[in-house]
């Protein structure tokens, strides 16, 4: 593939020096923080279960949201038991992950958790192995755990009628490029918030993998955001907050790639991202609460584990009808015990039926009517 003929911000005498409108930025970044102060404050008042709900379907929406963003599908059940298995909490009664799911789901945790350990270059080709367990992508073997050693282009079209988006810089850079990227991460130089932006972005237009760096780029942004909270849990989402508007990130992403050392737009960009995920999260803090107290109405009541599976799913946000057919399927039984299932828990007032005839009723949580 040839080169394009624009000029990159890589091909700039002053890059990488960055710079930005203050102007702009400052009142951007003080109601960030302010944001980002009240959630924390809140989140540390909130009992510890509800605390670990609230975690635990965070790290469910980054990684299935950062994998979506590159048209990567993961199943949630199996994202949610990598993820209660690697945080230590119970994860039976739910699909067993497979090793991309189980690497997808180490390199978050590890990021956020381990925030404070220097980010090195075997650090990165450790998280590029887990995204890329086989060495392969797309039915194609790619180089893991080490820098691409070809040329990349952020691309899309079909075959033979490719547009080109952005070029990175050629594979006998990157290892000056990475050193001065990891030294600037490592440093402690810059408000946090902002030097996650920055990483990200730098990070991305590097492009350093043969694959992979649009989701390991967003997990140095969540050690980074780790960092500012200076915290290893991660409580809200901003790949949620990306996925939202795909087509937004992508734009701002090309057009300061061509454009100078003035990033003032990509840094705006995320700051509003991260305010329109602190809000989300500030709605699924609500949720928790109310899941919690639907629990604790049903304390007495006999329940089966398929029965609880599928009420916390159906109270997660279930897509779509529930049907006894999708009931039997969900928990890995017969017609029969899913009718019967169903009608104990519409005789405990639980579920009701949401139209249709009795053949393909739905079936909702009563107090979702």
């Amino acid at each position: 593939m040839a080169m394009n003929y624009k000029i990159y911000v890589w091909q700039k005498p002053d890059w990488p020096s960055f710079r930005w409108d203050e102007e702009k930025i400052s009142p951007l970044l003080y109601e960030t923080t302010r944001m980002e102060s009240y959630f924390l404050g809140r989140i540390s008042m909130i009992d510890p279960e509800i605390r670990n709900s609230i975690l635990t379907r965070n790290l469910e929406n980054e990684i299935l949201s950062s994998n979506s963003i590159e048209n990567i599908t993961l199943q949630r059940d199996s994202v949610r038991s990598s993820i209660l298995s690697r945080l230590g909490f119970d994860s039976e009664g739910h699909e067993k992950a497979d090793r991309y799911t189980d690497g997808a789901v180490n390199i978050v945790i590890d990021a956020a958790r381990n925030h404070k350990i220097p980010l090195t270059a075997e650090r990165l080709f450790g998280w590029h192995a887990e995204l890329f367990p086989a060495g392969m992508s797309e039915g194609r073997r790619i180089l893991v755990g080490q820098w691409r050693q070809g040329e990349m282009f952020v691309v899309s079209g079909r075959l033979g009628k490719e547009v080109i988006h952005y070029e990175a810089p050629p594979a006998d850079r990157l290892e000056h490029e990475m050193e001065a990227f990891l030294e600037f991460i490592n440093s402690k130089d810059m408000n946090p918030l902002l030097k996650a932006a920055i990483a990200h972005f730098w990070f991305v237009t590097i492009h350093p993998f043969s694959d992979g760096n649009g989701r390991i780029g967003r997990a140095i942004a969540e050690m980074m955001l780790a960092r500012a909270d200076n915290t290893s849990h991660r409580y809200y989402s901003l790949s949620s907050a990306i996925m939202a508007d795909r087509k937004a990130y992508y734009e701002i992403l090309e057009y300061c790639q061509k454009g100078t050392m003035d990033i003032t737009g990509f840094l705006e960009y995320f700051l509003l991202t991260l305010q329109n995920a602190i809000r989300a999260a500030e709605g699924e803090i609500k949720k928790a609460i109310q899941k919690t107290q639907f629990w604790d109405s049903l304390r007495g009541i006999s329940l089966n584990p398929r029965e609880i599976k599928i009420i916390n799913m159906l109270h997660d946000g279930f897509k779509g009808k529930l049907t006894t057919a999708k009931w039997a399927k969900l928990g890995k039984c017969s017609h029969s015990t899913a009718l019967r299932d169903i009608n104990d828990l519409i005789s405990k007032g639980i579920l009701i039926a949401d139209g249709g005839n009795s053949r393909n009723a739905g079936y909702i949580l009563r107090n979702d009517n």
